[in-house]
């Protein structure tokens, strides 16, 4: 009800919002902000992250690439901003940094209006890899000499992952000094307990179907 009174959400959207369990998603990304912003600036980054994001409107195969996802997410962008809540405004996919005589890509830069900083999102269709944090901190530092202004808030960075260690991600940014939240992504939302339960299991399923194969053939 606050969320809607604050961000003048429609019918259709708070629906959506209550079917994907955005309640229970809010502020569950694990991050080092505690360490590396303000206690205000902390607070609402925090809150402003999720865990994990539910990307349920694409339509890719179980072994998509980087690539795959990066396109779907942009060609829906509208639902893509939907589900990472209020305040992203979209800059670019692939932004091209320089660094020294090196080229840099950056997967996708949102400038967030309520934090009032670039947020840098990479996207990684495997495990969570302790390396992947150093990358990102090198790219949030690159974007903070380069993009940011003397008016902005310390650059975020979003790693989105297929899945992560809890404890390996939380060691991987125990020491990092930029700020990082770390969360995994879905394809299909996860079906309630109490639905699953009451769902046929595998067996039984193939067992139906192979009875009724066999009254086939006695026809």
């Amino acid at each position: 009800m606050q969320n809607t009174l604050a961000y003048g959400w429609s019918r259709s959207v708070l629906t959506h919002q209550i079917a994907s369990g955005l309640w229970q998603r809010e502020g569950k990304a694990i991050s080092n902000f505690a360490q590396t912003l303000p206690a205000a600036q902390s607070d609402l980054a925090t809150q402003t992250l999720k865990d994990p994001y539910v990307f349920d409107f694409l339509s890719l195969s179980k072994e998509h690439s980087e690539r795959e996802l990066e396109l779907g997410l942009i060609q829906h962008i509208t639902q893509f901003l939907l589900e990472l809540g209020s305040g992203f405004a979209y800059i670019g996919r692939q932004v091209p940094l320089q660094v020294g005589e090196r080229d840099f890509f950056l997967d996708l830069l949102f400038y967030h209006t309520r934090l009032h900083c670039y947020l840098v999102i990479e996207l990684k269709t495997v495990e969570f890899e302790p390396e992947y944090a150093g990358k990102l901190n090198f790219y949030l530092k690159a974007v903070d000499e380069q993009l940011r202004s003397e008016h902005d808030q310390p650059t975020i960075g979003l790693l989105l992952c297929k899945s992560k260690d809890k404890l390996v991600a939380e060691y991987a940014l125990s020491d990092i000094h930029k700020p990082i939240g770390i969360a995994e992504y879905q394809l299909l939302r996860e079906l309630p307990a109490t639905l699953i339960s009451n769902l046929p299991s595998i067996e039984a399923i193939e067992a139906e179907l192979s009875g009724e194969m066999g009254n086939g053939d006695e026809e």
